[in-house]
């Protein structure tokens, strides 16, 4: 539910807050007040197009603020799908700034979102029904929704589109297959090539790493070897001299015989113990690396030789050792689907036409559903036409047949025809302003319960109406509002009297400048601006009275 709305430097609103209700809020004012600016302005949350001309006359921006409560379902889930952060409590704070050279900002709970995603937003807070063909009622791709939430197939429909996908799915699995036997041959023929070689080559993981450190041991073999034999010296000693290995011995002797008089010498003894054998460990590692350095037969030109095939097939299936055998395993895969195709194709097409056959059998059952519910939708709309002076209105909800799409099996447009006699037409098609604006509010009275739209606003649904038609009129949108918010723009005083939440909208000027604000009326404020609005600027007891008893007709309707 709208609760507030902020307009600063909008047109000729300089700045006003317009606090809404829930049931009933009516808009009054005189022609060129600024009702229609306080539309564009919820336009603007909304995230329609803007234009530059919305700013104020001298200022450098324009800004429109709208709080919401209690938001829907729908509005929480559009929420999660913009990863847009939500409110514990349910509330909901939208801005939107237009600059003087057009350029807009927007925000949603103070995060910044794109127009698109405003947009996208809008849709499930506010339903506009003005005068023109651009709102959701007129568009016909909307109508099956309102038909799928009256007859109750949403569960149907879930279902439905899961079978649908899964459809779609075999369908390009097999065209993927449909390729012609010269084709096929070809690339049969290359992959074959390709696993050849790359099995061929025989490539373990970590292999390129290995052979390079195998490379830089032969480049410096010579500084090896001449390592490994001082060190070998060092410890095992020559003919001339006792190796490290044979002094740790003796020292270790040494000091284990001290210990036996001096016992702080015991972990002398223990430590060069210790050592010794650390120190033997690495003599056997020595030896063991030149009696295999002497028996190598690798060389480097062997070396370079591998790495220059696993290089050269680096270039062609992947950088690494790993890249290179998944390149492998898909090429297998593929050879696979390929050779068998015929059997997968047969298999495929079979379960294709069995998947057909469901989404197909399961797009009837919802189209019945569907059409049951337009039988009773066509009735009760018609029903309220007649109420709101129309008897002879026909509206009747016109079904296409259509390929299995993501929505089943149906197209779905609401005709409509005026007068007896004359040919139904395109809801969207309706020249008529009184006569769109009935429909509009005859379908909403039969959809109110059934969807789960927010706040509905009706811009001047009062056009080309008066009268016992006005009376009826207002009737309705009070019984749209029980349990609703619906936001009317009215120049009809029968329909303003219905009001649960009056605003005026007035204009005020002075040599300086113009603007517009508006206030709640109540008690005689009330009256007199029905008042105004029966007989003009010239207010007498009669049109006095007469509001008085439009008022009391209201609460006795």
């Amino acid at each position: 539910m709208l609760t507030e709305l902020k307009i600063e430097n909008v047109a000729v609103i300089k700045k006003t807050d317009i606090f809404f209700e829930d049931g009933l809020n009516i808009l009054t004012g005189e022609t060129g007040a600024g009702k229609s600016i306080v539309i564009d302005s919820i336009n603007a949350v909304l995230g329609e197009r803007t234009k530059k001309e919305l700013v104020r006359d001298g200022e450098k921006g324009a800004k429109v603020t709208a709080f919401f409560e209690n938001i829907s379902q729908n509005v929480r889930n559009a929420l999660d799908e913009l990863d847009i952060e939500q409110e514990d409590d349910g509330a909901l704070l939208i801005s939107r700034t237009v600059t003087a050279d057009g350029r807009s900002s927007c925000k949603v709970n103070g995060q910044p979102v794109t127009v698109t995603m405003l947009k996208r937003l809008g849709r499930e807070l506010i339903t506009i029904c003005g005068q023109h063909d651009s709102q959701k009622l007129l568009q016909s791709e909307s109508h099956l929704g309102y038909i799928d939430a009256l007859a109750n197939c949403q569960g149907l429909l879930e279902e439905y589109r899961v079978l649908y996908r899964k459809m779609q799915s075999l369908r390009k699995e097999l065209s993927a297959l449909d390729i012609n036997q010269a084709e096929k041959k070809n690339r049969l023929d290359y992959l074959e090539y390709q696993i050849n070689e790359l099995e061929n080559a025989d490539i373990t993981v970590g292999e390129i790493e290995n052979l390079k450190a195998e490379k830089a041991k032969i480049q410096n073999r010579e500084m090896i070897m001449n390592s490994l034999y001082s060190c070998h010296t060092i410890l095992a000693g020559d003919e001339n001299t006792a190796g490290l290995a044979d002094s740790l011995y003796s020292l270790s002797s040494f000091l284990a015989q001290l210990s036996d008089y001096h016992s702080e010498f015991l972990p002398y003894s223990e430590s060069v113990t210790d050592f010794k054998y650390e120190m033997d460990e690495c003599l056997s590692d020595i030896s063991a690396k030149l009696e295999a350095v002497d028996e190598s037969d690798v060389s480097i030109d062997s070396i370079e030789a591998r790495l220059d095939v696993l290089y050269r097939l680096s270039k062609k299936y992947g950088s690494t050792e790993e890249e290179m055998l998944s390149y492998l395993e898909k090429a297998k895969e593929e050879y696979d689907s390929i050779a068998f195709s015929d059997e997968k194709k047969a298999a495929l097409e079979a379960e294709l036409a069995s998947s057909e056959k469901e989404v197909f059998d399961l797009g009837c059952l919802i189209s019945d559903h569907r059409k049951a519910a337009a039988i009773r939708f066509e009735a009760q709309v018609s029903k309220e036409l007649a109420f709101l002076d129309m008897p002879h209105a026909r509206f009747s909800v016109d079904f296409k047949d259509r390929e299995p799409y993501e929505n089943g099996l149906d197209e779905v447009e609401f005709l409509f025809s005026a007068n007896a006699g004359q040919e139904e037409k395109p809801l969207s098609k309706i020249a008529s302003g009184g006569e769109l604006s009935r429909v509009m509010l005859a379908v909403r009275c039969v959809l109110t319960g059934n969807t789960d739209e927010g706040t509905m606003i009706f811009d001047e649904i009062d056009t080309g109406v008066s009268g016992r038609a006005a009376h009826k009129i207002a009737a309705k949108l009070r019984e749209v509002s029980f349990g609703k918010q619906v936001i009317c723009v009215t120049h009809l005083a029968q329909i303003a009297a219905f009001a649960d939440n009056h605003l005026l909208i007035e204009k005020q000027s002075d040599d300086i400048e113009t603007i517009t604000k508006v206030k709640k009326l109540d008690g005689e404020d009330r009256i007199r601006e029905l008042a105004r609005i029966i007989g003009g600027d010239v207010i007498t007891p009669a049109t006095l009275k007469s509001a008085q008893e439009l008022i009391d007709f209201s609460l006795t309707s």
